[in-house]
């Protein structure tokens, strides 16, 4: 018979909780990009609808260790979520911003295109 997550952490010492949640914490700090869509109960059809692609397309970038930074940030933006790049070093961090104005720049250059054709069009 399963039991009750609360039942049983009821009866654990105070330490094996506290290494329990440092656990947790590292788990939901570091998960591959499957593990977070999975996590935040969201389907690769519904991914895939978002990003305009079909599921096996979500599929290949989930299983993919090497992604451009704007897919990545596609998929993390279509999971409702934000991307920041940050280097880590022994003095401390820092965020990368020039990744930031990615999708800003591509959707006003989107636009113009889009605004060519029409004019082509029309002529």
């Amino acid at each position: 018979m399963a039991k009750n997550f609360r039942e049983l952490e009821a009866k654990m010492s105070r330490g094996a909780r506290a290494r329990s949640d440092v656990k947790t914490q590292k788990m939901i700090e570091e998960m591959a990009l499957n593990e977070l869509r999975q996590a935040m109960g969201i389907t690769q059809e519904r991914l895939a609808k978002a990003l305009r692609i079909n599921q096996a397309g979500v599929s290949k970038i989930e299983s993919r260790s090497d992604i451009f930074v704007s897919t990545l940030r596609k998929a993390i933006e279509a999971m409702g979520g934000e991307l920041e790049i940050r280097a880590k070093f022994s003095t401390g961090e820092v965020r990368i911003k020039q990744f930031g104005g990615l999708a800003r720049r591509r959707s006003s250059r989107s636009r113009r295109s889009g605004a060519v054709r029409r004019a082509r069009v029309a002529a």
